[in-house]
């Protein structure tokens, strides 16, 4: 049960950035014992590696506060951010000891796929919420909203190791977001065709 809200956590997280999850993994599998990396994924905690990955994160954080240029960023990390949830997913052995079971034990590809599609279900809801931040805010929002889903990221991979219950309470507040995200993006484009119909019969008058 906990390696399994370990693994969605930290998937979860690599929804809001990439890097952080994967850095946390690395920093502590190098430095102390609260993560054991299978062997295959034990260039994670080497040095190069997390060389590499800080200097990726510094980009992100600075690139996805920046209105339009965060757009082009999430594009990108369409791609990048589920293979990071997969990847830290899979890292931490959340499929093969996910509640004892040989049957997942024997299936590593299942804990890439429940890390891929737990961390794309929280980019997609970046990705659509983003664009209603900066249309409102005139931009402004991007900076702080970027800088709350960096340090939502830290504090969820934080919590996924250490006390990984309280993942279902991360889990719980995406839901409700989720909820939210859709209501907001139905109701500008119920706005948006309103608006157009509304200019269509002035434009046939003049």
């Amino acid at each position: 049960m906990f390696e399994a809200l370990t693994g969605l956590g930290l998937s979860t997280a690599a929804g809001l950035n990439a890097y952080i999850p994967v850095l946390v993994v690395g920093v502590l599998a190098h430095f102390t014992d609260a993560i054991r990396l299978p062997p295959e994924y034990a260039w994670l905690s080497s040095g190069w590696a997390l060389g590499v990955v800080g200097v990726l994160l510094l980009a992100e954080i600075v690139l996805d506060k920046v209105p339009v240029v965060d757009h082009v960023n999430d594009v990108i990390q369409t791609a990048v951010r589920p293979a990071a949830g997969g990847m830290v997913f899979s890292a931490t052995q959340a499929a093969a000891e996910l509640d004892g079971s040989a049957w997942l034990a024997e299936r590593p590809w299942l804990g890439w796929t429940l890390g891929i599609v737990a961390a794309l279900a929280v980019h997609a809801l970046k990705v659509a919420a983003r664009p209603i931040v900066n249309a409102t805010t005139g931009g402004l929002g991007a900076p702080v909203v970027s800088t709350a889903e960096d340090a939502g990221s830290l504090g969820i991979s934080l919590l996924a190791i250490f006390l990984p219950i309280l993942i279902l309470l991360a889990l719980a507040f995406f839901a409700v977001f989720a909820w939210w995200a859709i209501r907001k993006i139905r109701a500008r484009r119920a706005a948006r065709r309103a608006a157009a119909a509304a200019a269509s019969p002035a434009e046939d008058r003049s």
